[in-house]
């Protein structure tokens, strides 16, 4: 049997990030299987300590908040998110700690030569990346494009899409769940196309899988698929099949632009951007998760829907939103002053690369969490 004095030893022990406000993140359990796992006095036991469902399902045994009842300390995954949870689980105090993704892991090969060289010990204190704000531009843009060379090598082996190095190439690669809305992008075809047309060519790589149970995010890859046809000539398209890390590397590295567009506040954090970053790719980002401090506007990146409404469907705001920002901004950058797009590149490296990784990270959790 439990007593104050062992809840005591385990809330001093225990430390809980909370992940996501999605409903599938809360994991919810039967009663009777638990009974059958734990027994009768432990079952009685979770009741006591609070750890049932609060909206009135007594009968699941949420882990959610057994984690927030036997943690001492609690934290989300951004500053956003932090204040999300706190609406969700309002009697709990939640800090926030957010994510940052390993840089040794993440920059790639050119890039790791490029700082080797001019940011020495950089493995060892990442926010010495700050200093690739001292970087030629032409370093930058040369450690670039072998990146897009390699992806779009891919691509095309893969796919037989035709891509080539000298088009404006826009990458989204995301588990495939409905409330990401990877088909944001191809809201409208014909305006996508108008900006191909007036502004600069571009060409757009998909990849990402969707659960084996999640029919709706099946649905979503199935409409990228269709639109390629509705893109052509004018843009080319490809979706490159099992996204795995290494794919992952290939495409936040090669790309010229990174894409995320999730429904707010649904976005935990995100950390596909921080990786992009590192290697010098602006992203282009709904301003939820971690892009809400990772976002100086026209400096590391650009933010969509800054305007649209607060309502359940702001799809099309936020797809009037992209296209105005491709179209008016982004496009005619990389196009007509590709000296002011290599500044966002060094920027996205020294301002965000240089924050947004695991060593910031982990220092966080031991002083504020850990040792705090």
């Amino acid at each position: 049997m439990f007593n104050a004095e062992d809840l005591k030893a385990v809330r001093e022990m225990c430390v809980f990030t909370t992940h996501t406000p999605v409903p599938a993140g809360q994991d919810q359990f039967p009663w009777d299987m638990a009974l059958r796992v734990i027994g009768q006095a432990g079952v009685a036991e979770m009741h006591e300590l609070s750890c049932c469902d609060r909206t009135g399902c007594s009968n699941m045994l949420n882990m959610t908040f057994l984690a927030l009842n036997m943690s001492h300390y609690i934290n989300g995954v951004a500053k956003k998110h932090a204040e999300v949870s706190r609406h969700m689980f309002a009697e709990y105090h939640i800090e926030a700690i957010t994510n940052g993704v390993h840089a040794p892991t993440w920059v790639s090969p050119s890039f790791q030569r490029l700082f080797d060289r001019c940011i020495p010990g950089w493995r060892e204190d990442n926010f010495s990346l700050r200093y690739a704000l001292s970087i030629a531009p032409q370093e930058i843009w040369k450690a670039h494009a072998e990146n897009k060379l390699r992806l779009i090598d891919r691509i095309n082996r893969e796919t037989n899409a035709g891509f080539d190095s000298g088009t404006f190439t826009v990458g989204f690669a995301r588990r495939a769940a409905t409330y990401k809305r990877a088909d944001l992008l191809l809201h409208d075809i014909e305006k996508l196309k108008a900006i191909a047309a007036e502004k600069g060519k571009l060409q757009i790589v998909y990849a990402g899988k969707a659960h084996p149970q999640d029919r709706p995010g099946k649905e979503f890859v199935q409409r990228i698929f269709q639109a390629q046809a509705s893109l052509k000539p004018e843009i080319k398209m490809a979706y490159l099949v099992n996204y795995d890390w290494e794919l992952g590397q290939l495409m936040t590295a090669g790309v010229d632009l990174w894409l995320n567009t999730p429904q707010p506040p649904m976005e935990a954090s995100g950390t596909s951007g921080m990786k992009a970053a590192m290697n010098g790719v602006p992203s282009l980002s709904i301003l939820d998760g971690w892009w809400i401090e990772g976002c100086i506007d026209g400096v590391t990146g650009w933010p969509i829907g800054v305007h649209s409404p607060e309502t359940a469907d702001r799809t099309p705001a936020d797809a009037a939103s992209l296209y105005r920002r491709l179209g008016e901004t982004i496009v005619p950058l990389f196009y007509g002053d590709r000296s002011g797009f290599i500044e966002v590149m060094r920027s996205a490296i020294a301002l965000n690369g240089s924050f947004f990784n695991t060593q910031r990270m982990v220092l966080q959790y031991v002083s504020n969490a850990y040792y705090g």
